[in-house]
């Protein structure tokens, strides 16, 4: 799907300069198309594909609610201990919970918290054990994304890591649904 085709679907022009996106019509980040993988090695691909085999992609939804050039919106959801490798993007990230919780560093944060991330600044975070659901907002439609877990032993360990969690993240629930 192109990405003119992508932010058709998922928006909703109405009078005045508004447009509406709804959530379940969202197009997978992947699938939209603005974000790029970066400096992709051999023992990158291959960390990639054994977290995957080991069910990685069960333990996230990450969807682009919006987009425009100069601006996207994006939403994850990340479930219980979801293994989020250190990375980086090349542009700036305000990051908002919604639900749920995340251990970043030493801090612990909830509902309602938020922190930001300069462009090119190394990150991760876990999710709590209700999993999070936070809100990506950037000042670029597109960016990148280059993973900082370079050797086979910490992609081993990411990938065991889902391995532990995928039985668990079957029956989980985003944790804003828990919430009503």
């Amino acid at each position: 799907m192109s990405n003119t085709a992508v932010q058709e679907a998922q928006t909703t022009e109405a009078a005045g300069g508004f447009e509406i996106f709804r959530t379940e019509t969202a197009p997978i980040l992947d699938e939209a198309g603005h974000m790029e993988y970066r400096d992709v090695t051999p023992e990158i691909e291959a960390g990639i594909m054994a977290a995957s085999e080991a069910g990685a992609n069960e333990g996230n939804i990450v969807k682009t609610l919006f987009s425009k050039p100069g601006f996207s919106l994006t939403y994850a959801w990340f479930k219980s201990g979801f293994p989020l490798p250190l990375h980086t993007h090349n542009v700036d990230c305000l990051y908002y919970v919604v639900a749920g919780s995340l251990q970043l560093g030493t801090e612990e944060l909830r509902a309602g918290d938020g922190f930001f991330v300069e462009a090119d600044k190394a990150y991760r975070y876990t999710p709590g054990p209700e999993g999070v659901e936070v809100l990506e907002f950037r000042g670029e439609e597109n960016f990148d994304i280059k993973f900082l877990a370079k050797s086979a032993s910490m992609w081993g360990k990411i990938a065991g890591r889902a391995a532990e969690r995928r039985g668990d993240w079957a029956n989980e629930t985003p944790p804003s649904q828990k919430m009503s």
